[in-house]
């Protein structure tokens, strides 16, 4: 029989083998993003807003859109005002108004994170 960790640490102790190691588990992750705390079915209704748009134009066209700052800016602002007026989701993709304001604010951050000119 193969023996257990328990037994294992008894051995080690009976024999006078130390270790520094500490006995309860830790990874230093202080500081750094917790994912854990993103919304998965909002993230689903992002992606399914990503993946109309790759279909209907193509994959990362938004990168190449003119003014995107101000067009996505406005779209935004469109999808936000009609969820505010009560239409949940937009007529032409049936998908949720605010995953698609999310997606056009997603694309004005993330040009300016990669030090894009935002207009």
């Amino acid at each position: 029989m193969a023996p257990t960790a328990k037994t294992l640490n008894d051995y080690f102790k009976e024999k006078g083998i130390t270790s520094d190691a500490p006995e309860e588990g830790r990874k230093y992750d202080n500081g750094k993003p917790r994912y854990g705390l993103l919304k998965p079915d909002s993230l689903e209704e992002m992606v399914k807003v990503l993946t109309y748009g790759a279909n209907k134009y193509s994959v990362d066209n938004w990168k190449h859109v003119d003014d995107l700052t101000n067009r996505y800016f406005d779209a935004a602002q469109r999808h936000i005002w009609a969820y505010r007026r009560g239409e949940m989701r937009d007529p032409e993709s049936g998908l949720h108004h605010l995953a698609h304001a999310m997606c056009s604010l997603m694309f004005i951050l993330e040009t300016t994170l990669n030090d894009e000119p935002p207009f």
